[in-house]
C-alpha cells in the first residue's frame, strides 16, 4: 500500500458523490501484525495447515483488517484528519486471503448540515467481488467552527 498523503477536508468541502480510493495487496505479516495488535489469533488466520481444512481452503485476513482500511481512508483522505468517527456498519460477504489486492471505495453518500455529519458508503473488492461493504457516519470538522469538531457527537 502507498502511504496516503494527508488531506483534511473540512464539512464546506464536501459534497455528495465525492470518492476516494485506496489499494492494499495483503501480506501473511499484515495478517499477523493484526493478530498480534488484537489479539486474535484464529488459526484460520494463522494457521495454514487448520486453514486447509476448512471451506476457504487457505489462510484468511480477519474481516476488521479488511474493514481498518475503510478507516485508513476516513483518518487520512475523505474526510481526513480530525474527522471522528461516529458509527460503521460492516457486512462481511467473502474472504479475503494472503496475496489479494483489496480495492478500498469510500463515497460521500449524504450531508447533513445541522450537525456538521456525512454518511460515507464503504466498499471493499478483490477483483469483481465485493468482500465488504456498509456504511460510516462521520462528524467532521467545519470552517464556521475554526475547524474543530464539535465537543458533542
Amino acid at each position: 500500500m502507498t502511504m496516503l498523503t494527508l488531506r483534511t477536508l473540512y464539512f464546506e468541502d464536501l459534497s455528495v458523490g465525492m470518492t476516494e480510493r485506496l489499494a492494499k495487496t495483503v501480506s501473511s505479516s499484515d495478517v499477523v501484525g493484526f493478530a498480534e495488535v488484537t489479539g486474535d489469533r484464529n488459526p484460520i488466520h494463522l494457521s495454514e495447515h487448520f486453514a486447509a481444512r476448512t471451506p476457504f481452503g487457505t489462510r484468511i485476513a480477519h474481516g476488521l483488517y479488511t474493514a481498518s482500511l475503510i478507516s485508513a481512508v476516513l483518518g487520512t483522505r475523505l474526510p481526513g484528519p480530525g474527522a471522528i468517527y461516529i458509527s460503521q456498519t460492516l457486512n462481511f460477504r467473502a474472504p479475503v486471503k494472503i496475496g489479494d489486492t483489496v480495492d478500498v471505495t469510500v463515497s460521500v453518500a449524504e450531508l447533513l448540515p445541522e450537525k456538521f455529519r456525512a454518511r460515507l458508503a464503504c466498499t471493499c473488492s478483490v477483483g469483481d467481488d465485493v468482500v465488504l461493504d456498509g456504511e460510516a457516519w462521520v462528524k467532521v470538522p467545519s470552517k464556521e467552527q475554526g475547524g474543530r469538531p464539535l465537543p458533542r457527537v
